[in-house]
């Protein structure tokens, strides 16, 4: 039997054989193999602790104090081990070419998740109202010229909506045709184009796109979304345009939502309307309802405090109704310069403003378009 005093002499040994395997590293998995071979559950410095305790009654066992002073041996190696293993692994990740280290133990990060647009949504949900009744999706130029956008649907030269205070016009030279570049005040200028692509009735389209004027208010941006539908075919009518539309409204914003169509007048539809939608802010009443905390005449103190219901005008309808936008019968001239002949075919066309129909849907109480742009993320992260 191994008398068990060497075990004092085999630690220092130990030690030594350890700074000899270390200094022969080259790689992290190497370093690995060398933890696990000194500091394993069953490694060497286990192995060590473990010799201590031999078989009682044999001769040679170690005293209390031999003991203690082994133990403190052993620890000292192993913290030592320990340290020298962490400074080379720090060493080897630093300095390896073409390797990074990578713990494959780590959790995995969380990132946050993000979102769709919230006019994005609205243009989906749009999308697929209007693919279920057999409309085509199109989408056209933002950058156009002044005869799709203006000539084609029946606008004169001197026609105010042609005023640079209406209008976004580039700088670029006008072509002799097509006349100058703008940015597209209207989806109108699909209706041409789509007539002109087709060539020949039906005719189904929801065109969704950009559109630009220079206007900025509670209800407006400089740039913002229109969706436009339009039906061209035989015997289109007045009653077709209304079904549409309230077909729309209902499927939008809520069976209990009203519409109204009121005579208007624009240069590409006769006869035109105005489409009204009772407001989802002020529930079509016009005014919304406010609590102030006011004191009472029979005493100064906080006790005689109370509330007062005050009304205040809706700020987004102010009369208990929001325009959604245009629509009408299509212009006899506007078919002529699409190739259709309105003698044989009819059609109706509307269009609405995507983020206007946004202001109006059901439960989102939002009074201000422009905080859809501000890019505030707490008003961004709640969709």
């Amino acid at each position: 039997m191994k008398d068990p005093r060497t075990n004092m002499n085999d630690v220092s040994k130990l030690h030594m054989q350890f700074k000899k395997d270390f200094s022969n590293l080259s790689s992290l998995s190497d370093l690995a193999e060398l933890q696990i071979k000194y500091l394993g559950r069953k490694g060497v410095i286990n192995d060590l602790l473990q010799s201590i305790n031999l078989p009682a009654g044999e001769a040679g066992k170690l005293k209390s104090e031999e003991k203690k002073e082994f133990y403190k041996k052993v620890n000292d190696l192993k913290t030592s081990i320990k340290h020298l293993i962490k400074g080379k692994k720090n060493e080897l990740v630093n300095t390896s070419v073409g390797h990074k280290y990578f713990d494959i133990t780590l959790p995995g990060k969380n990132f946050p998740k993000g979102s769709l647009h919230l006019v994005t949504y609205a243009i989906e949900e749009i999308s697929r109202i209007f693919e279920k009744i057999g409309f085509i999706r199109m989408s056209y130029p933002e950058v156009e010229w002044e005869y799709f956008s203006f000539d084609s649907l029946n606008m004169p030269k001197n026609h105010p909506a042609r005023d640079d205070f209406e209008t976004f016009f580039l700088d670029f030279p006008e072509n002799p045709k097509y006349g100058k570049m703008v940015l597209t005040p209207h989806t109108s200028s699909g209706q041409i184009r789509e007539m002109q692509r087709l060539g020949k009735p039906p005719i189904r389209m929801i065109n969704i796109a950009k559109c630009y004027r220079p206007n900025w208010d509670t209800t407006h941006t400089p740039m913002f979304h229109q969706f436009e539908g339009m039906v061209v075919d035989k015997n289109i009518n007045i009653t077709h345009l209304k079904g549409t539309i309230d077909y729309f409204a209902k499927q939008f914003f809520g069976d209990h939502r009203e519409i109204r169509l009121r005579p208007f007048h624009f240069q590409f539809t006769e006869p035109s309307f105005e489409v009204d939608i009772t407001c989802g802010v002020c529930n079509g009443s016009g005014v919304i309802l406010g609590t102030n905390e006011v004191r009472t005449p029979e005493s100064n103190n906080d006790s005689g405090r109370a509330r007062m219901t005050n009304k205040f005008k809706c700020r987004v309808c102010k009369s208990g109704w929001l325009e959604l936008g245009g629509s009408g019968m299509i212009h006899p001239n506007v078919l002529k310069v699409g190739n259709i002949d309105p003698e044989i075919y009819s059609g109706w066309a509307f269009v609405f403003g995507v983020e206007r129909v946004l202001l109006m849907k059901e439960n989102l109480n939002i009074d201000n378009l422009r905080i859809i742009y501000d890019n505030d993320i707490r008003f961004l992260e709640q969709f």
